[in-house]
C-alpha cells in the first residue's frame, strides 16, 4: 500500500508540475536566443521556400507547430555561412540567409519579423512567433562597418563577433582547454570600432564562439550589455565553447546574459546527455550569478545532438518542469524565459539612444588594407598615366586639333587602372 500511494503521490506531484508549468509558459513563452533553421534550409533545400511547408518540416528539429507546442513565442534566427566564404563572398552569402529568414517570417502568418524590444512585446500580444535575425561571425561584414550598418537596416539585431575562424576584428576566436590564456589574441582595434559602432546602432553584441579573453576584451570596451548567445558552463562541462565562472561574475556586472546551449557535448562533453544535467547548468549559473542574468539558447539546427526529452523545439516544457521541480521560483523562470532578455534588449536600445545624442555620425573607421589579407578586393587607385606625360599629349593634341580635346579625355579614360 506504502509503494502505491507513494507512486500516487508522485503522479499527482508530476501532473501537477506539469499543470503549473503549461500556465507559467502561456503567461512567460520563451525567448531563445539561438536557432540555424535558416543553415538547414540552405543545405536541404537550398532556400526553395516553396518547396517545404514551415508547419511541419522533416529532417529539422524546428517547424511552426512544434515552436507552438514548445510554447516559442520569440525565436532569434541565425544568419550563418561557413568560415571558407571569408575573403570570398561572405557578405552574398550572408545576404542570400537574412533574404530567406525575412521570406520564412514574412510569408507565414504565424511569423512576425521584429526589430525592437517594443515590437517583440506588441507580438507576443498577437500571438505570433517573433523573428529576430542574428548575423554568426563577423566575417560576414568582410571587415566594413558600412555592411555591417546595412545588414542593421535590413533588420539584423544581433551579432557574434566571430564563430570558428579568426577574423580581422576578433583573433583567437576559440581557445582550447589547456591553451595559456596568455597566448590568446584579444579584440582587435577594428574589433572595437566593430563594436563601438553595434553600440551605436543598437545591436546586441554575442561573445559565443570567442576566447575568453575575447571576451573579457568585448566586456570592457562595450558600452551596453552583452549576451552569450548559447553557451553553457564551464563548471558543469569544461568544454571551451562554455563560460568559465570569472567571465560569467563580470558579465553580471555588466548586465549581460548567457542564454543556455542543449549541445550534448556542451552539456556532459560526451555524445549523450539528458534533461537533469542540463538543469545541472541552470542551477550552477545561478548560484554563481543569479537566476537574472540567464537565458535559453538551445541551438537548434546548429548544433547535431541535443538532450534525450530536448530533442526539439516542442521539448521546452520539460526543461521548466525540471526546473521547477528543483525549487526554482515562478519568478526566477519567467525571468529566464523572456524577462532578462527583453531587459538586455531594451538597455542596449536606451545605450545606443543615449549614444545619439553626442555621436550622431557613423563610425567611418576603416581597416587597413593589409589587415585585410583579402585577394578578392578591388581596390580603386588614382589614374597612372602611360607613356607620355598627360601635359605633353595635351599641347600635342591642341596644336594639331585646334579644337576639342576629345582623344585627350579618350586617353585619360584609358588610363584608369582598376587594381
Amino acid at each position: 500500500h506504502l509503494v502505491v500511494l507513494s507512486s500516487l503521490c508522485c503522479f499527482i506531484s508530476g501532473y501537477s508540475e506539469r499543470n503549473r508549468t503549461e500556465d507559467l509558459m502561456s503567461k512567460y513563452p520563451v525567448i531563445d536566443g539561438h536557432n540555424d533553421l535558416a543553415l538547414q534550409l540552405r543545405i536541404l533545400h537550398n532556400n526553395r521556400l516553396s518547396q517545404v511547408d514551415l508547419h511541419n518540416i522533416s529532417k529539422v528539429a524546428t517547424d511552426i507547430n512544434r515552436l507552438q507546442a514548445g510554447h516559442v513565442q520569440a525565436q532569434m534566427f541565425a544568419v550563418y555561412v561557413l568560415c571558407g566564404a571569408q575573403e570570398k563572398d561572405a557578405v552574398r552569402l550572408t545576404l542570400e540567409q537574412i533574404d530567406v529568414v525575412i521570406r520564412m517570417c514574412t510569408e507565414y502568418k504565424d511569423f512576425e519579423l521584429v526589430t525592437s524590444a517594443e515590437e517583440l512585446r506588441d507580438s507576443e500580444r498577437r500571438h505570433k512567433i517573433a523573428c529576430l535575425i542574428s548575423v554568426e561571425g563577423g566575417h560576414s561584414i568582410d571587415s566594413s562597418l558600412p555592411t555591417l550598418r546595412m545588414f542593421y537596416q535590413l533588420g539584423v539585431r544581433s551579432m557574434t563577433l566571430t564563430h570558428s575562424c579568426n577574423t580581422p576584428c576578433v583573433w583567437m576566436y576559440l581557445m582550447a582547454v589547456g591553451d595559456s590564456q596568455d597566448n590568446a589574441y584579444i579584440l582587435t582595434h577594428f574589433g572595437k570600432a566593430v563594436v563601438e559602432e553595434m553600440n551605436r546602432l543598437g545591436m546586441l553584441v554575442d561573445l559565443s564562439h570567442t576566447s575568453w579573453d575575447t571576451a573579457w576584451a568585448a566586456l570592457r570596451h562595450s558600452r551596453a550589455p552583452v549576451i552569450f548567445s548559447h553557451s553553457s558552463s564551464f563548471s558543469i562541462c569544461n568544454h571551451g565553447r562554455n563560460v568559465p565562472d570569472l567571465l560569467l561574475l563580470d558579465l553580471k556586472k555588466k548586465h549581460g546574459l548567457i542564454m543556455v546551449n542543449f549541445h550534448s557535448n556542451f552539456i556532459s562533453c560526451s555524445d549523450v546527455a539528458n534533461i537533469s544535467r542540463v538543469a545541472d547548468h541552470f542551477d550552477h549559473i545561478k548560484k554563481v550569478i543569479g537566476a537574472e542574468s540567464i537565458g535559453i539558447g538551445g541551438d537548434f539546427e546548429g548544433a547535431v545532438r541535443f538532450p534525450q526529452g530536448l530533442e526539439d523545439v516542442s521539448k521546452y516544457p520539460a526543461l521548466i518542469q525540471e526546473l521547477l521541480h528543483r525549487n526554482w521560483t515562478e519568478n526566477e523562470l519567467a525571468n529566464v524565459l523572456r524577462n532578462n532578455f527583453l531587459r538586455v534588449f531594451e538597455e542596449v536600445e536606451r545605450v545606443s539612444y543615449k549614444t545619439s545624442l553626442f555621436m550622431k555620425r557613423p563610425s567611418e573607421v576603416q581597416i587597413p588594407l593589409e589587415e585585410v589579407h583579402n585577394p578578392c578586393r578591388l581596390v580603386l587607385r588614382p589614374p597612372r598615366p602611360r607613356g607620355p606625360s598627360i601635359r605633353s599629349v595635351s599641347s600635342t593634341a591642341q596644336h594639331k586639333t585646334k579644337g576639342p580635346l576629345i582623344p585627350v579625355m579618350a586617353l585619360l579614360i584609358s588610363s584608369l587602372v582598376f587594381i
